[in-house]
Order: structure tokens, then C-alpha cells, then sequence
């Protein structure tokens, strides 16, 4: 069989492994070192904002976040049904209660009428709401400027989960910028990959500062090991730091191969009835993670279970689109705000190869396994 297509495998090359080789060669082989510290200005500084803290990875960037703004057992987080489970992962970790957001369904990211609707119906119960999540879906940017408007009028702060969305902009403005804090994720799918890893972006100096002091076990800065708060193993290594700011220095290279995929899949599916591409309108830059389809069956004529599995049978990865948080068993249980646009997109959606690592090659297999399956 021919060798597997992933949808968005690493993409590495020369140029990461001298910069790994270095910081091994330099002997900062523990956590923490140089280049975390250069990794943390760099990209703080491509985002626009004063502060980075390099963690494990954007789910433990999204736990301190929230504890930093002193989420707890009790409260309610609201955030996006269509996301990752990591999102609602975090809330739970801090004994917070998640409240899930359905979705827009042009974008698939959390619908801000909802989220207004869910506020007043809090408020009016008395319940605390002590964040909102947005998220980022598939590397598309949320309407930050309803959400944080919205946020601003019911008073709750806002930690934005970009972690997908690396590279791309909301009016001219960088996701990983919006909010109290954003989080953004290196994981090794993600656009810009530091094998596992994350950070967490902000503005506010104390914020940064407390969130580096959690992801270090909470030492105190004294000689002995003296503790007074829960801390966290969440700090990133310098090596993996070192890969990330070879990565970032690729970041607009990369995106550019995406968006090539994506314009091979819009000429693909051009005039496939029933076939639009997700999330691929409108005025907003998103950074082409991932190229997702919808099939609308009745017009097609077919499912996107079919296509999957014609691709399959070639070796070929693909995926649906994430099943909404408010269907997944473990948060079925949940409360949540809903309009049966995230359980449209889970079954209709199914996601592509978008790698920025596939070859001419690579692309010619998924386009010929298209193109046959759509003549049957």
C-alpha cells in the first residue's frame, strides 16, 4: 500500500534540526533557557502583544490561564460547543462548571447572540460567571469584536483559545491578541509545530508573572524549596523552544502552502452540487489550518462517510469535523445554549489533508482519489 497521507503532519526540515542540534550543543538541555526566552518575545512580538509564557502545551496554557483569573469550583465558564475536548477539559480541571455556546454556522465559531442569551439567563439565575472561552475554530478567527463587546457589557473577562488559529487576524489584528490572554498550541498538527508545547499571550505583566509562577510548581523565590501555593510542571523545554522559533520563522511560508491546498480543493469541488468548502467565505484571514467540506446529502447525492472511506482505501486521512462538546458522553450532562448548528457541521463536515509538508506528489494521490470518487 502506498505510504499514509496525514491531514497536517509536521513540517520539518534542515533548518529545525540545526536549531535543535544548537541548543543541545549549547548544553540547555533542562527546562528553561535561552531559547524559551527568545521563543516567548518572538512571538509575542508576531502577535503584538508584551508578554509570552512557554508552556507544555495550549491545554495547560488554558488551566493557568483560567486560575489566573481565579476560576474556581462554583463558577461557570462559558465557551464553544465546537471545539476540542482540551477547551472544556481545562474548565473542569479548575472545578468550574463549562456552559457550551453553539455555532455560527457560516464559521462554526461560537454565535455571539447565544452568548448574550446565556448571559442574561445567568444573570438572571444569579450564577457567576467568571470567563468567557471563545474558540477559534480551524484556524478561523471569532467575531472578537461582538464577544468582547458583549464581555465588556456583562463584565467577564475573556481568555481567548486561539489554539488553532496561529497566523491569522480578526480586522487586521492577530489572533492570540484578544482578550485578558490568549492561548495558542504547538502540537504536532498545528501549523507551527514544537513537537508538544504551548503558550500563553497577554498585555498584563502580573498576568504573565503569576502564570509563570504556577507553571514552575509555585517555588518561591527563595534559595530552599519553599511552596505556599498548588503549582504545575507546565513549563516548556529549551529544546522544543529551540524548534519553535525555527518553525515561526517558516510560520508565513507554511500558511501559504495551506492556502495552496485549500485553492486545490475549491477547484475541486467548484462545481460538485451540494459541496461548499467550510469557513472558506467572508472578509476575515483565517490561517488554513485545516480545509474542511460540507456535504449537504440531499443534493449530493452522497455522504462525507463515503468520500472517507474511498479515501481510506487509498491510505488517505480524513476526519468530520469535531463533534460538539454538548454530544460528547463524559459532557452530555452539561448546560448549554443551542441552535443545532454545531450538530449540522459534525454531520455534514468532513476535513482534508491541509498539510504544509505534502509534496506534489501527496497532493496529485488526494486530488486523483477525489476526482474518481466524484465520477462514480
Amino acid at each position: 500500500m502506498s505510504e499514509r497521507i496525514y491531514m497536517s503532519s509536521p513540517d520539518v526540515g534542515q533548518l529545525e534540526e540545526e536549531a535543535v542540534v544548537a541548543a543541545m550543543r549549547s548544553g540547555w538541555i533542562a527546562p528553561l533557557g535561552p531559547d524559551v526566552d527568545a521563543f516567548e518575545r518572538e512571538l509575542a512580538q508576531r502577535v503584538g502583544v508584551a508578554h509570552g509564557v512557554a508552556l507544555s502545551s495550549g491545554t495547560a496554557a488554558l488551566h493557568l490561564g483560567l486560575l489566573t483569573l481565579g476560576v474556581g469550583p462554583g463558577d461557570v465558564v462559558i465557551t464553544s460547543t465546537m471545539t476540542f475536548a482540551a477547551t472544556a477539559n481545562a474548565i473542569t480541571y479548575t472545578g468550574a462548571e463549562p456552559y457550551f455556546i453553539d455555532a455560527d454556522i457560516a464559521t462554526g465559531n461560537m454565535d455571539p447572540a447565544l452568548l448574550r442569551q446565556a448571559l442574561v439567563t445567568l444573570r438572571k439565575a444569579g450564577e457567576k460567571v467568571a470567563a468567557i472561552v471563545p474558540v477559534d475554530l480551524l484556524g478561523k478567527a471569532v467575531d472578537y469584536t461582538s464577544i468582547l463587546a458583549i464581555a465588556e457589557e456583562f463584565g467577564v473577562p475573556v481568555l481567548a483559545d486561539a489554539a488553532e488559529s496561529l497566523g491569522a487576524t480578526h480586522k487586521g489584528k492577530a489572533t492570540g491578541s484578544f482578550g485578558r490572554a490568549s492561548i495558542v498550541s504547538f502540537n504536532g498538527n498545528k501549523i507551527m509545530t514544537t513537537s508538544g508545547g504551548g503558550m500563553l499571550l497577554t498585555d498584563d505583566a502580573d498576568f504573565a508573572a503569576h502564570v509563570r509562577y504556577l507553571a514552575t510548581q509555585a517555588r518561591q523565590p527563595v534559595v530552599h524549596y519553599e511552596h505556599t501555593d498548588i503549582g504545575y510542571n507546565y513549563r516548556m523545554s529549551n529544546l522544543l523552544a529551540a524548534l519553535g522559533r525555527a518553525q515561526l520563522s517558516r510560520l508565513d511560508e507554511m500558511i501559504a502552502r495551506r492556502r495552496e491546498m485549500r485553492e486545490l480543493y475549491k477547484n475541486l469541488f467548484a462545481e460538485v452540487d451540494g459541496v461548499q468548502l467550510f469557513g472558506a467565505n467572508g472578509d476575515e484571514q483565517d490561517n488554513v489550518w485545516l480545509t474542511s467540506i460540507l456535504v449537504d446529502p440531499s443534493i449530493a447525492g452522497w455522504r462525507t462517510h463515503g468520500l472517507a472511506a474511498a479515501l481510506a482505501a487509498q491510505n488517505i486521512e480524513s476526519r468530520p469535523l469535531w463533534k460538539p462538546m454538548h454530544k460528547q458522553p463524559v459532557f452530555a450532562g452539561y448546560r448549554r445554549m443551542v441552535n443545532g448548528a454545531s450538530e449540522r457541521l459534525f454531520n455534514w463536515g468532513l476535513t482534508l489533508p491541509s498539510g504544509s509538508a505534502l509534496n506534489v506528489h501527496q497532493r496529485e494521490r488526494v486530488s486523483r482519489a477525489i476526482r474518481e470518487f466524484l465520477s462514480r
